[in-house]
């Protein structure tokens, strides 16, 4: 049994953040009805395509798992179905502008009437205030939660970064939110509005700079690389690089091969705890009793000279021979892999982690699988929807509608190109 079996979702969300959180239902378990516009359906679809004729990347990489029905939310026989999916599922699931559902008639006072025990979980860009009835990207979300300007160099300009903390980071957020309400449900026996605001969550996952944000009060960063560049601290928490933003002294460095391989790299974290073992590996067995060396504290100041001479020894090795020597010892360090390192990575494949999906349109392609592992509850990740693939079974086995019923709603418009034929 998976750990959501039973529980039905229908899915109002597109693009990134809403399905996100969706997919992740779905791979636990829960049936994820996606409504989609007849003909058109989630924008995703047609998006940085790669094959002609296929659904990109972008929306099957996001839609796993999930049932897709076309609806047409603004014919009378589309809103009768949408009324009695509402009846009949557990959540709700939309990421539309500010105000889109009220004006399809599915305000929140309205869906509670329709069903009370349902669960509205919404992502929206901000939160209640004068900016709530902004739209929000990414990069928006990024920027208006403190990520960006807390990334970079100090004497660049802000930088977003690749992993979709705005989206992404907030459909996790959202399906926290989502399970939590549900076991709420169990004791209240009411449904709830769940609200993931974008902004909320980067802050959320931005919590250390936050942190720093304070501590500048009492003080200079003195873990950060401008302390020991004698750099004074402005009024709000800095751009650090590549520095360990944990308290304990990090940086990227070279390793061999850095001159035509782009991520012939390593992560190196100079911990208080080995850094006897990192004099020794380095070649530097003095540091460890040297007058400025020996203690946490004394060596900030000189962190850039303790990472050029531990780079000096990182472009000695390989990435992975840094690890293999370092790892054993307990020295924190990690490989700068590359997208293609990842996609041909055997562990992950084997973890699934990293999942082969076969797709009718486009054939074999990777795709990320369930980043949490229920020991109870196995994960098998099954292809994206094809648009209103799922119409007729929905409307026939998920609402009961059958004879003349089916066939007034099929050839109404409302639904797409399904048929009497496909619907039975």
């Amino acid at each position: 049994m998976k750990a959501l079996e039973g529980v039905k979702v229908l899915d109002f969300t597109h693009v990134q953040s809403g399905p996100t959180c969706t997919q992740l239902l779905a791979w636990f378990g829960a049936d994820v009805i996606k409504v989609e516009r007849p003909g058109v359906g989630d924008a995703t679809r047609k998006q940085l395509i790669d094959v002609p004729g296929a659904d990109s990347l972008y929306f099957t990489m996001l839609n796993h798992n999930k049932r897709s029905i076309e609806i047409n939310s603004k014919d009378p026989a589309g809103k009768e179905v949408l009324t009695k999916l509402i009846e009949t599922c557990d959540v709700m699931v939309e990421n539309f502008a500010p105000g889109a559902l009220d004006r399809m008639g599915f305000s929140w006072e309205n869906i509670q009437k329709i069903n009370p025990r349902i669960i509205l979980a919404s992502v929206k860009g901000f939160g209640p205030g004068k900016y709530e009835d902004c739209k929000v990207y990414e990069n928006v979300a990024q920027c208006a939660g403190g990520s960006a300007s807390t990334t970079g160099f100090l004497d660049g300009p802000p930088l977003v970064t690749g992993a979709q903390i705005g989206d992404s980071g907030t459909g996790l957020h959202l399906a926290l939110g989502i399970v939590t309400a549900l076991f709420q449900r169990e004791k209240s026996g009411r449904g709830q509005k769940v609200l993931a605001p974008m902004q909320d969550g980067v802050i959320n996952l931005c919590r250390v700079k936050l942190r720093d944000q304070q501590r500048l009060e009492a003080g200079p960063l003195k873990e950060y690389s401008q302390f020991g560049e004698g750099i004074p601290f402005g009024e709000a928490t800095p751009r650090a690089g590549n520095d360990s933003g944990g308290g304990q002294p990090g940086r990227i460095l070279k390793c061999k091969g850095w001159e035509k391989d782009p991520n012939a790299y390593t992560y190196f974290i100079i911990q208080a705890a080995v850094w006897e073992k990192v004099c020794d590996v380095i070649g530097e067995p003095d540091w460890k009793t040297a007058e400025g060396y020996a203690k946490p504290n004394d060596r900030l100041d000189k962190l850039n000279k303790i990472f050029e001479r531990i780079e000096e020894w990182t472009k000695t090795k390989t990435k992975f021979e840094v690890m293999d020597t370092c790892n054993p010892l307990d020295i924190p360090v990690g490989p700068i892999l590359s997208m293609k390192e990842i996609a041909e990575d055997p562990g992950l494949r084997e973890s699934g982690t990293i999942v082969e999906v076969d797709h009718p349109e486009r054939g074999k392609y990777l795709t990320v699988g369930c980043p949490i592992k229920l020991s109870d509850s196995e994960v098998n990740v099954t292809r994206s929807p094809l648009l209103g693939e799922h119409t007729g079974e929905i409307l026939s086995e998920v609402l009961g509608y059958s004879g003349d019923e089916l066939k007034r709603l099929t050839e109404s418009g409302a639904f797409g190109n399904v048929t009497k034929e496909a619907a039975e």
